[in-house]
């Protein structure tokens, strides 16, 4: 905190990306809900609840709530919009979430980068849009909140997947096949949870999907490279700066879609990989060899 606030740079996660002026750095969670009535949350799934209560009491009343973070809380199985819901009722904010295909280290960077915000209530939404949006980072609305927080945590899990393909060596044929039968996962649950369809054809569903499996930056990817190669999960993780989110969702969205009765064999296979010590090659030929069936 004391090298952001002394070099306008934050070293551990984007080096070489100089942090303006304009930015007040601070830990005082009174300071920072000063006078203010949007509140951005781009922090690990698992620590969101945590990030609200420490700021429930300093939050006005019908505060804009814009979520970053992409995952499932792992204990009660809740999606980040429910974990709002139930640390924040008493506020009532105005929940937004914000998804879609965008590494922070080319945002930074202002590289052309295209997102959607999810927010049931247009008007607040479209507010937060023209907040957002500069000439390098466009911002689409929609109001299909679940369907853009699900396929921003279920992308994750897909992303590993291609990792490992990746990492076996198994070619573009693989990743193209994972990368079309994830999606198919990713809108069947999304579908029973709530999401719309038409939600994962866009930005936050098939666009962050594309993005995470084939992009050198993706964690999730990098997890299932390694894992590819037999190295052990605890290890990847405790040598890795940031969090992959995939590896946490992939528990979660597996603990869901045995309770929904979702047929998801790709988050299956992967649990197995994550949870259970199994082959990464054991998993690709098990899922090769299911039954055939209609597409």
């Amino acid at each position: 905190m004391n090298e952001i606030r002394t070099t306008r740079e934050n070293s551990w996660y984007t080096p070489g990306c100089p942090l303006s002026e304009r930015l007040e750095v601070t830990t005082d969670a009174a300071r920072v809900a000063e006078g203010v009535k949007h509140f951005i949350f781009a922090v690990p799934s698992q620590f969101v609840r945590q990030a609200y209560q420490r700021f429930q009491k300093y939050l006005p009343k019908g505060a804009v709530i814009i979520c970053a973070s992409k995952g499932i809380e792992l204990d009660t199985l809740m999606t980040m919009s429910q974990v709002c819901e139930d640390t924040l009722a008493a506020i009532k904010p105005k929940f937004a979430m914000l998804s879609g295909p965008s590494f922070a280290y080319e945002v930074i960077r202002e590289m052309p980068t295209a997102i959607t915000l999810a927010c049931k209530d247009k008007k607040a939404g479209k507010q937060v849009q023209e907040m957002l949006a500069t000439p390098y980072f466009r911002v689409y609305t929609a109001t299909d909140v679940r369907g853009v927080e699900l396929g921003g945590a279920i992308k994750n899990i897909v992303a590993i997947a291609a990792g490992v393909a990746d990492g076996l060596g198994f070619g573009g044929n693989a990743r193209a096949a994972l990368i079309t039968r994830g999606l198919h996962e990713m809108s069947r649950l999304g579908k029973a949870m709530g999401g719309e369809r038409q939600t994962f054809m866009g930005l936050s569903g098939m666009g962050d999907l594309v993005l995470t499996c084939t992009g050198d930056l993706s964690r999730n990817r990098q997890v299932g490279l390694r894992l590819a190669k037999g190295q052990k999960l605890l290890d990847i993780l405790s040598e890795m700066k940031m969090v992959a989110e995939g590896v946490k969702t992939t528990e979660a969205v597996n603990t869901l879609r045995r309770q929904l009765g979702i047929e998801m064999p790709i988050t299956e296979q992967i649990y197995a990989v994550l949870y259970q010590d199994k082959d990464p090659s054991q998993a690709v030929r098990d899922l090769m060899g299911r039954s055939l069936k209609d597409e």
